[in-house]
C-alpha cells in the first residue's frame, strides 16, 4: 500500500455509533491520488455513513479523517476539498446545463471569463460540447449523470464521493454508465470514492474495493483478489456467484480437507482464510459456477477430486453468460454451472443426465459463518 503521505483521502480507526449501535466499527483505509476506490456491501452495512463522514455531513464518534494529509474533523462540508454526487443528482431544473456546471465556481467567486472557459472545457470532456444552453429536462438520464459529475469535477476536488449514483438508472443505461464513469475518472485523473451494493459496478470500475459487512471491512483488494482469493466466507459468498455447501471436516492432510455436507455429499476442498481449520469443525465451501466442468460423458470427470451425476433442470440463456441449473438426484441439491461457449451444449434438454466435476483447488473451505 502507498505511504500515507501519498493518500488523497484517509480514514483512521473510524467509528460512528448511534447509542449502542456501531454503524461504522473501527474502519481504516487510504485512497491514493487518482485511485477509483469502491466500498461494496449490503444495505445497512455502514458504507453511506462513511461517505457522509468524509463529506462532513456526519461526524465520527472517534477516529480521524484526513484529506491530502490534513485532518478535516470539525471542518464544514463546504470547506472540505471534496464533492459529492448523490443518487438523485440534485441538479437545478431552472438552470441551463452550463449554469448548473458553473454554480460551484460562481460560489467560489471565480471571474466569469474563467468560468466560461472551465465550463466549456468540462462540456467537451463530458462529450456535451453543444449542450450548455439546454435545460436539464432536455437531457437523457446518462447526460444528466455527466452534468452532475462535471459540476463537481470542474471544482478540481481532492476526491469525488459518489453515493450509488447509478441506482436510479435503467439496466441498459446503468451498464453503459459503468464503462463511461471509469473512462471519465481516467480522463480527469481525479480520486473517486464510490459506494454501492452492486458487485458488478464495483468490480468493473474499481482499482480497489473494500467489502463491508456490519460496520466493518471484511477485505480490501483488487477486484481480482476479492473474486479469486476471498479472505472470508462473507466475501466468497457476496462477491460473484457461487455454489455453497455447509458441512463438517472428516479428515485433512497437507493437500486439502475432506468434508461431509449436511445432506451427505462428500467433498474435497482447500482450506482458506486466516483461521485454522481442524477435524470436526463446521465449514462453508464455495465453488464458482465457471470452475465446474460440465460433460455428457462420465469418464471426462470421473477422475476429478469432486464429481457428481445430475439432471439438468433449467437453462438460463444469456448469450456468453448462459448458465445451467443441475440437480443432484441423491440429495436434491442444485448447482449453478457456467455453460462453455463452444456450442457443444446448445442442444441440452431439461431432464437430461449430465456429469459435473471440479478440483479441490476450486473448492474453498472457510470456517462456518452466518449465511449471506
Amino acid at each position: 500500500m502507498a505511504d500515507k503521505e501519498t493518500f488523497d483521502l484517509e480514514c483512521r480507526d473510524l467509528v460512528r455509533r448511534y447509542g449502542q449501535f456501531a454503524a461504522v466499527d473501527t474502519v481504516s483505509f487510504g485512497v491514493p491520488q487518482g485511485d477509483f476506490f469502491s466500498i461494496l456491501g449490503p444495505s445497512g452495512c455502514g458504507k453511506t455513513t462513511i461517505l457522509r463522514m468524509m463529506a462532513g455531513f456526519d461526524q465520527p464518534t472517534s477516529g480521524d479523517i484526513l484529506i491530502k494529509g490534513r485532518s478535516v474533523l470539525g471542518v464544514a462540508p463546504n470547506k472540505r476539498p471534496v464533492n459529492m454526487v448523490f443518487q438523485h443528482l440534485a441538479l437545478f431544473p431552472m438552470m441551463t446545463v452550463a449554469e448548473n456546471i458553473a454554480y460551484g465556481l460562481l460560489r467560489k467567486g471565480i471571474n466569469k471569463s474563467e468560468i466560461a472557459v472551465k465550463v466549456q472545457s468540462a462540456l467537451e470532456r463530458m462529450d456535451l460540447p453543444t449542450s450548455g444552453d439546454k435545460t436539464i429536462n432536455q437531457l437523457s438520464g446518462g447526460q444528466r449523470q455527466r452534468v452532475a459529475i462535471a459540476r463537481c469535477l470542474v471544482l478540481e476536488p481532492a476526491a469525488l464521493l459518489l453515493d450509488e449514483p447509478l441506482g436510479a438508472l435503467d439496466l441498459k443505461l446503468r451498464e453503459h454508465m459503468k464503462v463511461e464513469l471509469k473512462q471519465l475518472q481516467d480522463q480527469f485523473e481525479t480520486t473517486f470514492v464510490y459506494i454501492t451494493h452492486d458487485q458488478s459496478e464495483a468490480l468493473v470500475m474499481s482499482n480497489r474495493v473494500a467489502v463491508m459487512n456490519a460496520g466493518k471491512f471484511e477485505q480490501i483488494g483488487t477486484p481480482q483478489e476479492l473474486y479469486y482469493n476471498p479472505a472470508t466466507a462473507f466475501v466468497a459468498g457476496f462477491v460473484g456467484d457461487t455454489n455453497r455447501w455447509h458441512g463438517k471436516i472428516h479428515g485433512q492432510d497437507k493437500d486439502g480437507v475432506k468434508v461431509v455436507s449436511g445432506d451427505g455429499v462428500e467433498l474435497l476442498a482447500t482450506a482458506v482464510g486466516d483461521k485454522a481449520i481442524n477435524e470436526g469443525d463446521q465449514v462453508d465451501i464455495f465453488v464458482r459456477p465457471e470452475s465446474v466442468i460440465l460433460s455428457l460423458d462420465e469418464s471426462r470427470v470421473s477422475a476429478m477430486d469432486n464429481h457428481i451425476h445430475g439432471q439438468l433442470i433449467s437453462i438460463l440463456f444469456n448469450g456468453a453468460n448462459s448458465r445451467a441449473l443441475v440437480r443432484d438426484p441423491a440429495t436434491g441439491g442444485e448447482l449453478d454451472v457456467a455453460l462453455p461457449q463452444t456450442g457443444e451444449f446448445s442442444s441440452l434438454t431439461r431432464g437430461q443426465d449430465v456429469y459435473l466435476g471440479w478440483g479441490k483447488e476450486q473448492a474453498q473451505a472457510f470456517l462456518a459463518a452466518e449465511p449471506v
